[in-house]
């Protein structure tokens, strides 16, 4: 088995670690194109050490810096959103890994399934803004759409031990971020570095805060939901602060299957890259005497209410799910902003999704024109406060 690789947001955690991942594979293993946003030393870095076909930088004030850096290198070098869903696209690829941040992501991800390419999610946002239109097209290509978030991942793999028609429920673990032992009036007044202070996983910084928030466990019960067809009210949420179990599937007899690992992104990528085969080991084996005990609690509601409200969006559907999302990364930066507390950022998002007028079979563009309107209104009720 060989492929050749696309990544998408490739000076990102998981984009970087893609990399470390892909240099075990093999020779014949080979990364045609690479992605970022704005970091383009690091991207100028990447391209030198593996020699792609084509990078992408997307944003344009950074071009000329990576153009340069590149120009004794037989690299096609570009800038722009519309370049990034052409490479998204290029013929030359086999697979796509997406691990573009927030809504942007959609499109590159439409753009690989009707180019035919087998994708690697790791973006929750594609599937909670467009799941319905995102999943019904990947199934008319007939291409693999492979979790690459360690939870979904994890049910992805445990889904295997039976038939789709037999599952009873999915159980998603959360690590419960940095606050799942906090009172609420304590992780409601929380400052930007504590919520930064993940206990077990390293990654950037609007998905650190979506983890202390638990929202990053709220866009993986919508992600769940389209991903694997199955109905809100069959996926549950159980804290597990170890994160040595990724996720759990409970099949109709009670039989219930999960995935244990130590948390390495390396894992869920090198399955997604080589499925359906497995390859020997890229990170560090799990030793569960060492581990000694495991422990699962349900969440706190009230504490963390972005559970709550994801279950409302999974159920209606719709427009819903791109309101929650934007609104959620807007929050989100005015938060890093320093211009609200920790718990305004879910408050925020509640009131954008209560006046929101809902649309239950929206086109693309009227999603699109969704995220759009919950952008202007997080700042529209930012004004009236």
């Amino acid at each position: 088995m060989c492929k050749r690789i696309v990544i998408l947001g490739s000076t990102g955690s998981i984009g970087k670690r893609t990399i470390d991942v892909v240099r075990t594979l093999g020779s014949d293993w080979k990364i045609v194109g690479l992605a970022a946003g704005s970091n383009w030393k690091l991207l100028s870095e990447q391209a030198r050490a593996i020699l792609p076909d084509r990078v992408v930088i997307a944003q344009n004030e950074n071009y000329s810096e990576l153009r340069s850096s590149l120009r004794d290198l037989p690299i096609e070098v570009s800038c722009g959103t519309s370049e990034v869903e052409d490479l998204a696209g290029m013929d030359e690829a086999d697979f796509v890994l997406c691990a573009i941040v927030g809504s942007q992501s959609i499109s590159s991800v439409l753009r690989a399934i009707d180019a035919g390419h087998d994708i690697g999610i790791a973006s929750k946002e594609a599937l909670v803004l467009a799941g319905q239109q995102v999943m019904s097209r990947a199934r008319e290509k007939g291409i693999a759409f492979l979790p690459v978030d360690s939870e979904h991942s994890a049910i992805f793999q445990s889904m295997r031990a039976g038939n789709r028609s037999e599952v009873h429920r999915i159980i998603l673990t959360a690590s419960g971020g940095p606050f799942r032992d906090w009172p609420a009036e304590k992780v409601r007044k929380a400052s930007l570095k504590e919520a930064l202070s993940h206990p077990t996983w390293s990654m950037g910084e609007k998905i650190t805060i979506d983890s202390a928030t638990m929202m990053n466990k709220a866009l993986e019960i919508i992600e769940a939901h389209y991903l694997f067809e199955i109905e809100p009210d069959k996926i549950s949420v159980l804290v597990h602060p170890e994160s040595i179990v990724h996720s759990l599937v409970e099949f109709s007899d009670g039989s219930t299957i999960g995935q244990c690992s130590i948390p390495d992104m390396a894992l869920p990528i090198e399955y997604a890259l080589t499925w359906p085969e497995r390859r020997q080991c890229v990170g560090e084996r799990l030793d569960l005497a060492r581990v000694g005990r495991l422990n699962f609690y349900e969440p706190d509601f009230e504490k963390f209410p972005a559970i709550r409200l994801a279950y409302q969006v999974a159920e209606k559907g719709g427009t819903a799910g791109a309101v929650f999302n934007a609104a959620n990364e807007m929050a989100v930066d005015i938060f890093i902003q320093g211009r609200i507390i920790f718990g305004k950022i879910t408050e925020l998002v509640d009131k954008v999704l209560n006046k929101h007028e809902w649309k239950a079979n929206p086109s693309l563009e009227e999603l699109l024109e969704a995220d759009r309107w919950a952008r202007n209104e997080v700042i529209e009720c930012m004004n009236r406060c």
